[in-house]
């Protein structure tokens, strides 16, 4: 366990120190650039015409009279696609623009760029689109028996995970089925960018991602491009959590940008960014487990729906994830787990923080808690008995051969004490100001939640990150095309390189495609490990190099030279030099760094398919008011499985925020969608944790345990906390009231009216 209130360096901090974002500031004070604040002298704005229905052919596209209206200056439609017209971050199955069919609400049909955003919207209203409308498909249940969504059909995977003998029964067996809603990443930040357009016809565009390799090679296929043609930079990032993965506007603004000779800018607008990303799949489970009468796991069994909506973005990767974690961080040696991803006319699901575990965590820990009820035992006890360690196999067969902590995340948590009290202010009850609630009403429940995930790229991807680092006048240069959305990379590469080389200034360049491969992807919490790793490894190769380098001259041993406080010292005495005179001649060295390999799933859901896995525990303190639904989060406290804490002040936000989104989950957030449409595309009406919704986190405990292969042994942090906090407050709920709650969020006409509407 670390400690929190590690000392702050006054310059330059290193590792395992606490190191304030360089954005931060300028963030909160309104001086920071985002994509949206980009500007260019000669640019015109762009706009997108989306489908105003979930299912359509489309007859025609008539826009005659949009192309007239004064200050447009192109409007483009799918035969206008210069490349490869469809896209995907998996599979190539998204039209970059719609031609035949539309197959979700939003999807876009046409694009236009003008001179003002007013000559946009009229010219968008101006064109006339002939649709047959169709009957959407989109329950996710029977969509295998349904007309085909897509010509790919309307199955995008299904893994049928078969794992030791069985014709194992237990003594005891508890089922239940559970569903999950759809979530939206609500970042702050909506989908922006500028794409400039070069008198070779190469592009450069500047836009908010999460993988800039990626994109750059999507938008020149589409383009008709070479790679080399298209050069990605990243701009500010306003929030990602996933739904920056796919592509969105940025085919559209190189079109545009392209078709005019002109740089071409758009901003989406709230609305249209809930239709123009993907979402957290909504997932229906049903579960049996059976335990011996002593409570050990013997057997779990699941079937697993999950919407991937109408194309099939990382979808494939998603489910792999909810079947392979689908029965939690316990020995389980016997299990069958059947996991599907389907299409539907519904809207597109993807990444999000949590991928596939938030959603299988919330009814294996509901089935937890009802095996522990069937059994008269204390849940944690339950938990702790059947929890992982070091050596298990998993349900894929797979041996943890890492760190897996488990015992001491679960005992942490639970042991820490609580810290919250009965409410007597009336605005601290449910309700809050509305002063709705009566004491006599309200009522406390407290319960504990268990999760667990992979943690960077599986199932045989080539996973890697590129990285270089030039040392020249004692500054060091780090080059990575490392997507900072927020998690804190900006500061964690700083502090490698300084902790690597023993400097104090670091630069750190803007992210971009240009002079550098790719990083990657900021998701799978795999940047710590993946481009933190790439970084320390080309220090280090610039480290060997310099002290190779003065060993040679001076005479001296290199492994007795060290560098410490800007100067090269030789341990032994007699030799010693300041580290910008050692370095007037450029050290480089750029490495690609790989994880150790692994391996797809076999036809039963079996094999080394995982690198390695962080744990999470929460327990949640909740009041309810029964008489009206309300629900209060009064407290949560966590535990979490971080490998080495790399920088603690960052370690807290990451524990916050993740907290932040599990409680919207678990208590208000969801994208409502009725016959494939949107219907609360707005902050108004998509609820999310404000301050006055948050409960105090407690960080019950850091558990350090070095992970093999990690740089310094550390764990990526980003997706943890969001997984077994929804669970935690369900559970909560639930032991105030005595319902079921098998859903979530937990609205309070399931309170109110369980099993039934008002």
């Amino acid at each position: 366990m670390t400690d929190l209130a590690t000392s702050e360096r006054t310059v330059a901090p290193r590792i395992g120190e606490n190191a304030p974002r360089p954005d931060g500031v300028p963030k909160v004070v309104g001086a920071f650039a985002f994509s949206s604040d980009l500007h260019h002298d000669r640019m015109l704005w762009g706009g997108t015409l989306r489908s105003t229905h979930s299912s359509a052919r489309i007859r025609s596209v008539d826009v005659s009279t949009a192309v007239a209206v004064t200050g447009v200056h192109a409007v483009l439609v799918s035969d206008d696609v210069p490349g490869q017209k469809v896209f995907g971050l998996e599979y190539r199955d998204q039209p970059v623009l719609a031609g035949d069919v539309v197959r979700y609400e939003g999807e876009p049909v046409a694009i236009v760029a003008a001179d003002h955003p007013e000559a946009v919207r009229m010219a968008l209203e101006a064109i006339v689109v002939d649709y047959e409308v169709l009957v959407p498909v989109v329950d996710p249940m029977t969509v295998e028996e349904a007309e085909p969504v897509h010509p790919d059909g309307n199955l995008v995977r299904r893994i049928h995970l078969r794992h030791g003998n069985q014709d194992v029964v237990g003594d005891v067996q508890v089922e239940g089925t559970y569903e999950v809603a759809m979530q939206d990443q609500a970042f702050l930040g909506p989908e922006s960018g500028m794409a400039v357009p070069a008198d070779d016809g190469s592009i450069d565009l500047y836009v908010a991602t999460q993988w800039l390799h990626s994109d750059r090679d999507q938008v020149a296929d589409c383009m008709g491009l070479d790679p080399e043609k298209v050069r990605l930079t990243l701009a500010g990032v306003g929030g990602a959590f996933g739904a920056r993965e796919d592509l969105s506007l940025h085919v559209h603004l190189c079109m545009l940008a392209r078709h005019t000779g002109r740089p071409v800018k758009m901003v989406y607008s709230r609305e249209e960014s809930f239709h123009g990303h993907v979402h957290r799949h909504p997932a229906q489970m049903w579960y049996r487990h059976h335990a011996d009468r002593d409570g050990t796991l013997v057997r779990v069994e699941a079937h697993l729906i999950l919407d991937g909506g109408a194309y099939a973005s990382s979808s494939s990767a998603v489910i792999a994830n909810a079947t392979c974690f689908a029965a939690g961080p316990y020995r389980v040696p016997s299990a069958e787990i059947d996991g599907a991803v389907v299409r539907t006319n519904n809207p597109p699901c993807g990444a999000m923080r949590g991928f596939g575990a938030v959603q299988v965590c919330f009814a294996h820990e509901a089935q937890m808690d009802r095996l522990a009820g069937a059994l008269g035992m204390d849940p944690v006890a339950l938990r702790l008995q059947n929890a992982l360690v070091p050596g298990d196999e998993l349900l894929t067969g797979q041996t943890i051969k890492g760190t897996a902590p488990v015992a001491e995340v679960i005992r942490t948590c639970a042991d820490h004490p609580p810290g919250a009290s009965m409410a007597v202010d009336p605005l601290e009850l449910p309700g809050g100001a509305g002063r709705t609630a009566d004491p006599e009403h309200v009522v406390r429940g407290e319960a504990f939640a268990l999760g667990f995930k992979n943690l960077l790229f599986s199932e045989g991807f080539d996973d890697f990150s590129e990285a270089s680092c030039r040392l020249a006048g004692g500054v060091a240069t780090i080059t990575s095309a490392c997507a900072e959305v927020g998690q804190g990379f900006v500061t964690l590469a700083q502090q490698i390189a300084r902790e690597v080389l023993g400097v104090d200034e670091v630069v750190l360049l803007p992210a971009s495609t240009a002079g550098i491969g790719s990083a990657g992807s900021t998701s799978a919490s795999r940047q710590t490990w993946m481009s933190g790793g790439a970084i320390q490894e080309a220090c280090g190769q610039v480290r060997a190099q310099l002290l190779e380098h003065l060993a040679a001259e001076h005479g001296v041993d290199a492994d007795d030279l060290v560098i410490a406080d800007g100067r090269v010292v030789s341990m032994a005495g007699g030799f010693e030099v300041d580290l910008a005179k050692a370095t007037t001649e450029p050290i480089e060295a750029s490495v690609v760094f790989r994880h150790v390999p692994t391996l797809p799933l076999d036809e039963n859901g079996q094999g080394n398919a995982h690198v390695s896995f962080a744990f999470s525990a929460h327990r949640a303190i909740v009041d309810v008011d029964v008489e009206l639904g309300l629900v209060k989060v009064v407290e949560l406290t966590t535990s979490q499985d971080v490998g080495r804490v790399l920088n603690p002040l960052q370690t807290v936000g990451q524990l916050e925020g993740g907290a932040a989104q599990g409680v919207g989950l678990a208590v208000m957030e969801e994208v409502l969608v009725q016959e494939g449409r949107i219907r609360n595309p707005s902050f108004t009406d998509y609820l999310v944790p404000t301050a006055l919704d948050m409960p105090p986190v407690e960080i019950a405990a850091l558990i350090e345990q070095a992970e093999p292969g990690a740089p310094f042994g550390a764990k990526g942090i980003g997706e943890a906390p969001s997984i077994s906090s929804t669970a935690a407050v369900a559970a909560a709920i639930r032991n105030a009231t005595g319902l079921d709650l098998p859903r979530v969020p937990v609205r309070p006409t399931d309170i109110v009216f369980p099993g039934g509407t008002a």
